[in-house]
């Protein structure tokens, strides 16, 4: 098995884990608020990974450039926008709908990293991605009423087209981080990315820290108050991200987003075994065409 399938599934597992604590806390710190401690209490947590890397395991320290540290910034500010418009999510109706929706970054990535980078995929792989999408679009209107009124909503609402847009700019960042980490010299795929993490994430942090500042002194407060849950959302999310980058680095964007679609399958084999919520004959079919897509992308 290739390194990047392993670690693609553990990001994916803390992404679904950390959107969890986001949810939780979206309530009591708003949107830029419940962003932020994604980034602000993990950044810590992503410079002393490239410390162990150095000191503890003896990896090369990479040599930066001038489009290591623009594409950074990309990535970076990319990332902060589609953060904080999937956790607007959180307050809105039809979350999972939106959520869903959020989910079309393969194909926009595929796109991106075609766009920017060049990179190409089978047809295949196409196919593949395409069938995975399909299943989540079938899980965003599970609950609906099946009519083409009602799927001529879900496609053009408000929460649809603000999925689809967090889903666009996730990719762009995606693709931009898979640029800047690829730009470093000196060092292996690992650290690599651990350093790109920690560019970004101290990047982000302190762009963030501004940003409050400027627009509400209060947002802060109620950060460092709830710093109990909060840095449970910054562990969670600088684990999952050290995944990302990594999985990234080794392998194309839009391959690495199609099989983190098992996000949703893992939400739903939780809410099944753990929870005894009863899912109907729609959800089960979307599970079962992301599971289809992932394993043709896997062996196609």
């Amino acid at each position: 098995m290739e390194l990047w399938i392993p670690i693609t599934i553990a990001a994916a597992f803390m992404q679904n884990l950390r959107s969890a604590l986001q949810k939780h806390l979206q309530s009591s710190l708003g949107t830029r608020g419940a962003s932020f401690v994604r980034f602000g209490y993990g950044f810590p947590l992503a410079i002393l990974y490239v410390v162990f890397l150095r000191f503890g395991l003896g990896e090369m320290f990479p040599t930066f450039s001038i489009g290591f540290f623009v594409w950074a910034v990309i990535g970076g500010l990319a990332q902060i926008f589609a953060t904080m418009m999937l956790v607007h999510l959180f307050s809105l109706r039809n979350f999972a709908v939106g959520t869903a929706y959020s989910k079309t970054e393969p194909v926009q990535a595929a796109l991106f990293g075609f766009i920017l980078l060049g990179e190409k995929l089978t047809t295949g792989s196409v196919i593949a991605i395409v069938v995975g999408v399909i299943g989540v679009m079938i899980i965003s209107m599970a609950r609906m009423p099946l009519s083409w009124r009602n799927i001529a909503v879900a496609m053009t609402s408000r929460t649809a087209l603000l999925g689809i847009a967090s889903g666009g700019v996730f990719g762009i960042s995606a693709v931009a981080y898979r640029s800047a980490s690829l730009s470093l010299e000196g060092a292996g795929p690992i650290m690599s990315a651990a350093v790109t993490l920690a560019c970004v994430t101290t990047f982000q942090t302190a762009f963030m820290l501004v940003w409050m500042l400027w627009k509400d002194k209060g947002e802060i407060v109620q950060v460092l108050v709830t710093w109990r849950s909060s840095s449970l959302v910054g562990i969670a999310g600088v684990l999952g991200s050290a995944c990302w980058f990594t999985a990234m680095t080794l392998q194309q964007v839009a391959y690495v987003r199609a099989l983190g679609q098992i996000e949703l399958v893992f939400t739903f084999m939780a809410s099944w075994f753990l929870f005894r919520e009863r899912i109907n004959v729609m959800e089960a079919g979307g599970c079962l065409l992301i599971v289809t897509g992932i394993l043709g992308l896997l062996f196609w």
